[in-house]
């Protein structure tokens, strides 16, 4: 199971829970709808939360919205 409450976007303080809702709301199927969505306002400022994460694990936006497609988050 996931840390809902782990920041991924550690730069603007967004924690995974956030961003999904975010994503569900917005009707986000992408990556660039969602580094364009200007109301989630994630990715756009260090960049290392897109496809790496910020600790270089893995959980990131990627990660995030392939989750929330699959219903998963």
């Amino acid at each position: 199971m996931f840390d809902k409450e782990r920041e991924i976007c550690v730069c603007n303080s967004k924690s995974m829970l956030e961003i999904a809702e975010s994503i569900k709301e917005h009707h986000i199927e992408n990556m660039d709808q969602l580094l364009k969505c200007g109301p989630c306002d994630v990715g756009n400022k260090c960049e290392s939360c897109v496809e790496d994460g910020y600790e270089n694990d893995g959980y990131s936006l990627a990660m995030v919205l392939s989750l929330v497609k699959q219903k998963r988050l």
